[in-house]
């Protein structure tokens, strides 16, 4: 008498998708930590040690300036500005043609004057001295929540001054860090650069922020450029994904 072959048993519904995952996550080079790309970077180009200005204000005023232009622009735009009125409240009791021209050299002078007005007038109805060291004390998202409440400051500019002037682990977001940080596949290709800050930040270690910041910036400039990447040339070539590099 003839026996029946058993029908043979169909996966279970996804387990073809699951096993085709599975696979490309083994073939997938494992991403660097924010640990080794520091201590690679770290080699490659050497870093600055941390100074922290102290000078909150200071570093508020230098960042609206340094936007859509160069450091070297920006820099010349807050000599000139600091030359000519040598205290904030002087910038305020100043007039709004004289500030455009103090600080024409960083470029969009009539819209950075007006922004410029805005921010210390206001900064002045919460600190009459311009003194912001309380911020120092603040629990830090509390800090970054004031800063970011004030006319035209958004997450970069108030990680920028509370890295570089109270030495607190708020990490910027430039173009360079940003570009960097998605070609590692550290962040979603298409995620805007304000929710960036905010999942790379808490990647790091507060002593990693600094580094992680400054390494990227150089990476970006001399190696990881927007356009033709010197990817041979790369020292954390082997395990980048290259997302978006064509």
């Amino acid at each position: 008498m003839a026996t029946s072959k058993p029908a043979p048993k169909r996966p279970p519904k996804g387990a073809g998708r699951a096993a085709t995952d599975a696979t490309r996550r083994a073939k997938a080079p494992r991403l660097w930590t924010p640990a080794e790309i520091i201590e690679l970077l770290d080699e490659a180009y050497g870093r600055a040690p941390q100074q922290p200005s102290h000078a909150p204000v200071f570093e508020l005023v230098l960042t609206l300036l340094s936007q859509h232009t160069s450091d070297h622009n920006s820099g010349h735009a807050m000599h000139r500005l600091i030359e000519r009125f040598p205290t904030w409240h002087a910038i305020l009791a100043a007039s709004p043609a004289a500030i455009e021209d103090a600080i024409r050299p960083g470029g969009l002078a009539p819209t950075k004057s007006k922004r410029l007005l805005a921010l210390l007038e206001e900064v002045k109805q919460h600190a009459p001295d311009f003194d912001l060291e309380f911020l120092r004390d603040l629990p830090l998202e509390d800090a970054k929540r004031w800063l970011t409440s004030l006319p035209g400051v958004g997450p970069k500019t108030a990680a920028c001054v509370l890295l570089f002037s109270l030495e607190r682990p708020a990490l910027p977001v430039d173009t360079h860090v940003e570009r960097v940080a998605k070609r590692l596949g550290f962040v979603p290709p298409k995620m805007p650069a304000d929710k960036a800050h905010a999942v790379l930040e808490s990647m790091l270690e507060p002593e990693q922020v600094y580094a992680f910041h400054v390494d990227l910036i150089q990476h970006g400039r001399r190696t990881c450029y927007a356009r033709k990447p010197r990817c041979g040339e790369c020292v954390l070539e082997t395990r980048c994904p290259k997302v978006g590099v064509k």
